[in-house]
């Protein structure tokens, strides 16, 4: 009998992987014969389990969706990646998941092994995260349940929005895409009044109901989501904007810098242009200093300024070098 549960639950594990599985294929894996296999689905029906099974030579067994959620059954890089998962949107920027992330992960860490329960404790005692920005913008778990599944379903879609003045308006659109960027949530579409693409902070989305009628899609603006979005978000956000010609390759200066701090564009093997921004140019002359690498302004003239200012500092400070000094 317990040879059998085990054999279950050693079954049920393999059919909760995204894929189908052939009754020959199930019985190698086990070590039993073929007549065992379709004995143990029936049994795992019997325990109310949805086995799905598809005749032919491509067919075979699944788990479908149920009534109510089966027992997980997690290998130890699953469990660890799940209870870092947990950990961190228990913290995070979305409404309405704290609590019930708490929930799942005091479920989880009760019936961790020993072994995973030490890794995931070393993980977050030498961890230390960045404190959390309480007025930051929060985004309700609902709306972003709600925005998903009008993108995909393809529906249109009608709401109050509030923009960065707080000017209120209400919008009609087909929306495509969610994308994080940052801390903030946002929302690619179509605007239908407008004719044209935007992008949407899902914290100033008021979804109106119903949905509908289905749209056909269009083509996307951008090959790359992320980076048009995050184009057009720096675009709004940065109060001081620059493009930037950098004297290395697009691929070395894009490892070195974050998504929040701009997008590189190729220009050829050895030259790139960094479209960059923030709120003062004290933080743009930081970051173009990180660079690691020479490059050319022309702007803005507050920028243009602030690098002379700090040109006419570090010169001095060498100056003052003694004369054997190997970087004179």
């Amino acid at each position: 009998m317990l040879e059998t549960s085990a054999r279950l639950l050693r079954l049920l594990s393999l059919l909760q992987t995204p894929r189908e599985w052939t009754g020959a294929e199930l019985a190698e894996r086990l070590g039993v014969s073929g007549r065992t296999v379709r004995a143990d689905v029936e049994r795992l029906r019997n325990l109310g389990y949805p086995v799905l099974a598809t005749r032919g030579s491509a067919g075979g067994y699944r788990l479908g969706a149920g009534a109510v959620l089966p027992p997980l059954l997690l290998d130890d890089e699953e469990a660890v990646a799940v209870t870092v998962g947990l950990r961190t949107s228990a913290g995070g920027a979305i409404t309405g998941i704290g609590e019930a992330s708490l929930r799942a992960l005091a479920k989880l860490e009760q019936v961790l092994p020993s072994r995973l329960r030490r890794r995931v404790s070393t993980l977050q005692a030498y961890t230390v995260p960045v404190p959390r920005d309480d007025a930051g913008p929060r985004v309700d778990a609902a709306i972003l349940t709600t925005l998903s599944a009008v993108c995909r379903d393809r529906e249109r879609l009608r709401f109050d929005y509030h923009d960065h003045a707080g000017a209120a308006t209400v919008r009609a659109v087909e929306p495509y895409r969610l994308i994080i960027w940052g801390r903030r949530w946002y929302l690619l579409a179509w605007d239908v009044e407008r004719d044209d693409w935007r992008t949407f902070r899902v914290d100033r989305i008021r979804p109106r109901t119903p949905t509908g009628p289905r749209f056909t899609p269009r083509d996307l603006p951008d090959d790359d989501v992320a980076a048009y979005v995050s184009r057009r978000v720096s675009a709004a956000a940065w109060r001081y904007q620059a493009q930037v010609i950098v004297h290395a390759p697009a691929e070395v200066i894009a490892d070195r810098i974050g998504p929040a701090a701009g997008t590189v564009e190729r220009l050829d093997e050895r030259t790139c242009v960094l479209h960059t921004g923030a709120d003062t140019v004290e933080a743009l002359g930081v970051y173009l200093g990180l660079l690691g690498a020479d490059f050319d302004v022309t702007g803005p003239p507050e920028l243009l300024m602030h690098l002379r200012r700090l040109a006419h500092r570090y010169t001095r400070a060498t100056t003052s070098s003694a004369p054997d000094d190997p970087a004179g």
